[in-house]
């Protein structure tokens, strides 16, 4: 008798191959047969018209601090994940000296809008090395299993002190040499690879760039070294190549990333995503990746299926009047009831306004956020991750011959004040998912970004699984399109085999059975909510979906219909894998 069953469903197996009609035999954790299976299982799960996939690998997740109070590791969990991996971007929290432990807050904290105060109360501090880390993670249970990246950020205040967080300081030789034995001893003890952040828009808490911004050649080339001897390992990093509109600069990072890729030997993948300053920098970068393969080197770009969109409320952390000092007095110190009870009084919105008609950022994330109102749009129920501009509230203002500003104000003071309006920033300069689709049906793509556990009161994007299945399998309203069996691949398969989880992502005998049972043609996306389940009170984002009939891990059916059961089969995972384990 079989543990489990999954009968009469249509599989996707996760190579990409056609798929097909069968049933999936599943005893101790592992896939034992696929195809026409006999006999009983102590339990069934009917799959008749529902589409049977791998567990989804998400490869760009920030559950860094996460994991130490949660187990179901929500919103990746309901939307079909059964392993991540974390510590990117060069931030996370170990290595960490005892008097770093505020300064690594608040570096997540202004880095990947994490709150100060849910981390400060629910991290748990049991370590101080990275293996120490891995240990404490390893003594706790999930609804996935979850793998971390030695964080660049860490290990350089680890090493330098004081000077580590200060990005034009340089390493000397010996703590180039203690940063690579450490990332030597990382990586023995299971971390996944390396990874660090070379971007302007990472900033701590007080506004200071992240440590690593212009680390130099010596320092990352020492580091990557140590993956070379080690022969184990990959690179993931953000750099600033794909926001700017400069040749020269662009040309000057990516020519580091192939250094560090020909130093390393290891694989590296790195964030490319288009902004409204450069839209078709992309290209150029896609270009350079395929010399850099042709070369041999294993470097590939970590896409997003859908533009990274800012929701903006009063009730979270983001919204346009963020910068009058009305806005700002009547914040400080106060929770968001308190706050909206002041935001719904006629003279603090008259203040609020004529202070928000003075204030003009020039250009940048800030002008858009500020007064982008041909950007901004109400989230609908299921969510359309590619509105038109005449649905903007920048639209309906001018139709109905209102003040922009005055039209977002009320819209956000909707629903109590927690109406949340959708304002696509990242990968939709040109209002649609075109150069989208380009970028994620490139040959050296991967599916990542989703930040999942990170920007909890602004973005919410840990649901990228969901669209990039629900959205690209029906096609966008351009009429591009991708086959499941290709995006289900990109999912399972191909980002697994990158962090060398070789034991994951395929529907065959000897695999991990991770699977999901889904209705393709129910696959949708609620709107987010805000909810405070956040230590202190905390409050983050949350995005539900529709059309999982079941998430297994390891055999442990752990999601049923949405609904978590309570299991927790996931656990750490060190370092690479193999089917055999």
């Amino acid at each position: 008798m079989h543990d489990l069953v999954i009968r009469n469903g249509v599989i996707a197996d996760g190579t990409g191959v056609a798929r097909f009609a069968g049933d999936v035999a599943v005893d101790g954790g592992r896939i034992v047969e696929v195809g026409k299976v006999a006999g009983a299982a102590r339990r069934t799960l009917d799959a008749d018209g529902a589409l049977v996939t791998p567990g989804f690998v998400d490869i760009h997740t920030h559950y860094d601090g996460q994991v130490c109070w949660d187990s179901v590791l929500a919103p990746s969990s309901i939307n079909g994940v059964t392993s991540i991996a974390m510590g990117n971007c060069g931030v996370g929290f170990a290595p960490a000296h005892g008097d770093k432990h505020d300064w690594l807050i608040a570096l997540l904290e202004g880095v990947e809008d994490i709150p100060g105060t849910a981390l400060a109360e629910g991290l748990t501090w049991d370590w101080e090395s990275f293996p120490d880390y891995l240990n404490a993670l390893g003594r706790r249970s999930y609804t996935m299993d979850i793998g971390a990246h030695l964080p660049h950020a860490a290990l350089r205040t680890y090493v330098m002190g004081e000077r580590g967080a200060d990005h034009t300081e340089q390493p000397s030789e010996a703590e180039i040499e203690r940063m690579a034995n450490l990332t030597a001893e990382a990586l023995e003890a299971g971390a996944l690879g390396f990874s660090t952040s070379r971007t302007y828009v990472h900033r701590s808490r007080d506004g200071a760039n992240i440590g690593t911004l212009t680390a130099g050649d010596a320092e990352l080339m020492g580091i990557a070294g140590a993956l070379k001897r080690a022969g184990k390992g990959v690179i993931q990093l953000i750099s600033d190549a794909y926001l700017t509109p400069d040749d020269d600069f662009a040309r000057a990072e990516l020519a580091l990333i192939r250094r560090l890729a020909q130093a390393s030997g290891r694989r590296l993948s790195f964030t490319v995503q288009q902004t409204d300053d450069a839209p078709d920098r992309w290209k150029m970068i896609f270009a350079e990746i395929e010399a850099m393969t042709a070369d041999g080197l294993p470097v590939s770009a970590q896409v997003a299926p859908r533009p990274i969109g800012i929701l903006l409320s009063f009730a979270s952390s983001a919204n346009p009047f963020f910068i009058t000092p009305t806005f700002r007095r009547i914040s400080t110190g106060a929770g968001v009831a308190e706050r909206l009870a002041r935001l719904a009084d006629p003279a603090v919105r008259a203040a609020i306004l004529a202070e928000h008609d003075g204030i003009r950022p020039q250009g940048g994330l800030a002008a858009l956020i500020t007064h982008g109102y041909a950007r901004m749009f109400r989230m609908s129920d299921p969510v359309d991750y590619e509105p038109a501009e005449a649905a903007s509230l920048g639209a309906e203002a001018a139709r109905a011959g209102k003040d922009a500003a005055a039209l977002v104000y009320d819209t956000l003071m909707e629903e109590g004040g927690r109406r949340l309006i959708y304002m696509p920033l990242i990968n939709y300069a040109r209002g649609n998912l075109d150069d989208v689709y380009g970028m994620m049906t490139g040959p050296h793509a991967l599916y990542g970004l989703s930040d999942g556990g990170a920007h909890c009161g602004a973005i919410c994007d840990g649901s990228f699984p969901t669209t990039t299945i629900g959205l690209w399998s029906r096609g966008s309203k351009s009429g591009l399109k991708a086959s499941v069996e290709a995006l289900v691949h990109g999912y399972t398969q191909r980002n697994a085999e990158h962090v060398g989880w070789r034991d994951r992502g395929v529907i065959a005998p000897g695999y991990l059975a991770d699977l999901n049972v889904i209705d393709l043609d129910a696959l949708a996306l609620s709107p987010p909510q805000i909810v405070h389940d956040l230590p202190a009170g905390g409050s983050r984002l949350l995005q539900t979906s529709r059309g999982y009939r079941w998430t297994v891990k390891s055999g442990e059916v752990t999601f049923e219909n949405g609904a978590w059961t309570g299991a927790t089969p996931g656990g750490l995972l060190r370092g690479e894998r193999t089917p055999t384990g």
